[in-house]
């Protein structure tokens, strides 16, 4: 009982998935011989590697009396006697709940980051990622891009074929561009009909071919609504992130030249100077 209890009382002090397994790696270290532990959940998209699997395995499904939380995997490199495996059964169900709370918990604060129609994040995410982005620039001295995007004409979409067909405009326009981008750039939904994607470690060169690519393939969505096909074209201003440059005037600048391709007549990209 005291065990339970003392591994209870460990795994309530966070609510990060990974930092929780970490915590209880490190508690059924003291009580049993593992070398291997790793937790993966195909519904909540999580693989967690605490530590490298060895040659022998012992797998657990983790459930609710509701859900199946995934599997949690136990290994090391000498085989576990029959008395080993019932500790590990008899305790594995102590890290359920903790683990589930933890999983909602990143959940809520992941929602709370997205746009609800797109997907994209939202401005608070927008923020968060520009410190973390900026921070990565100025300490290994690499170059990064800041594309702004506006629908052109959006408001005519959806005097034209209404509100409801103007918002599945806007979902597949961002599903193009999280197709087009690399996993390590990111999407957000700036305001309205505008997005801004982050390029870190791009060149200006790079940023204006992907932001050209881009345009591309939102003037070639087939997007249609009683046979009529609705006109989908983009303005984008693109800024390369400057030396001691405050997050409010970098999307200033790539507002700027986003404004600049909209005066020169649309669907066009633009590099602030």
């Amino acid at each position: 009982m005291k065990i339970r209890l003392r591994l209870a009382e460990a795994l309530q002090t966070t609510l990060d998935p990974e930092e929780l397994l970490n915590i209880f790696y490190a508690e059924i270290q003291q009580l049993l011989p593992i070398d291997g532990l790793s937790y993966h959940h195909d519904i909540a998209d999580v693989n967690i590697h605490v530590a490298d699997h060895a040659e022998h395995l012992f797998s657990y499904n983790l459930v609710t009396s509701k859900e199946l939380l995934g599997e949690l995997k136990i290994s090391r490199s000498t085989p576990f006697l029959a008395k080993e495996l019932d500790f590990l059964n008899s305790h594995l169900d102590v890290i359920v709940y903790p683990l589930r709370n933890a999983l909602n918990y990143r959940d809520a604060v992941n929602a709370s980051m997205r746009d609800p129609l797109t997907g994209a994040g939202n401005r608070i995410a927008l923020t968060n990622a520009l410190h973390h982005e900026i921070e990565i620039t100025k300490r290994y001295n690499q170059p990064m891009a800041v594309l702004m995007l506006d629908m052109d004409n959006f408001k005519y979409i959806n005097d034209m074929f209404g509100h409801s067909q103007g918002d599945d405009v806007l979902i597949s326009v961002v599903e193009t561009m999280i197709e087009d981008v690399r996993t390590s750039d990111a999407v957000f939904r700036y305001g309205g009909e505008e997005f801004v994607i982050l390029l870190n470690n791009t060149t200006l060169e790079r940023a204006t071919f992907i932001a050209e690519r881009l345009r591309s393939k939102i003037e070639a969505l087939t997007l249609e609504e009683d046979g009529l096909r609705i006109i989908t074209t983009s303005s984008i201003g693109i800024a390369m992130m400057e030396p001691d440059e405050t997050i409010s005037r970098l999307l200033m600048r790539a507002d700027k030249a986003m404004y600049q391709a909209k005066e020169s007549g649309r669907n066009q990209v633009r590099v602030a100077t």
